[in-house]
């Protein structure tokens, strides 16, 4: 799970050491996408070149609120036209969001990391793919071509960790 019944990500589920590592990953990104939902609310935030999806407008448009995003209706625009208009045509493209927005590109992730603290329940949840609980979210990366690399250890006293996903040759 993402979050909460409410849709709202507990204290409860936030580690200084995914914190970190999500953090440095954003940093390295050429361009952050995401629902109209999420954020980051990170210092670097502001300088991030974005792309938020939404339904509120026709194509693709200007944020108002922000000079480094872009909306885009994935409705009715191809992806990479909203990455034109963002000014990115190569790089790095971190996906992050709920389940609808990584369902989107369950086929197109080069790599997906998937953290786990495996000791925090959160019944009634927000799950993080379409399709969990019901599989796992293990079952669904593989199911669309990915495979389990090498785990990485990010909090050690809660057992948190994050493991690559990577797209088979």
């Amino acid at each position: 799970m993402l979050a909460d019944a409410r849709n709202v990500m507990p204290d409860e589920l936030k580690f200084e050491g995914d914190k970190a590592f999500f953090t440095a990953a954003l940093d390295r990104a050429d361009l952050i996408l995401h629902g109209r939902n999420s954020y980051e609310d990170q210092p670097n935030s502001p300088r991030r070149k974005r792309i938020i999806l939404t339904r509120h407008v026709d194509t693709i448009a200007p944020d108002p609120a922000n000079p480094k995003a872009t909306l885009w209706n994935p409705a009715c625009t191809p992806f990479e036209a909203a990455c034109r208009h963002a000014g990115v045509d190569s790089g790095t493209v971190a996906v992050i969001g709920g389940p609808g927005v990584f369902g989107m590109f369950m086929d197109r992730y080069d790599v997906f990391w998937l953290s786990l603290a495996p000791h925090v329940r959160l019944p009634g949840g927000e799950p993080c793919f379409p399709g969990v609980p019901a599989r796992s979210p293990q079952d669904i990366l593989a199911a669309h071509g990915l495979r389990a690399g090498e785990p990485q250890m990010l909090d050690v006293a809660d057992e948190v960790a994050v493991t690559p996903w990577r797209r088979s040759a």
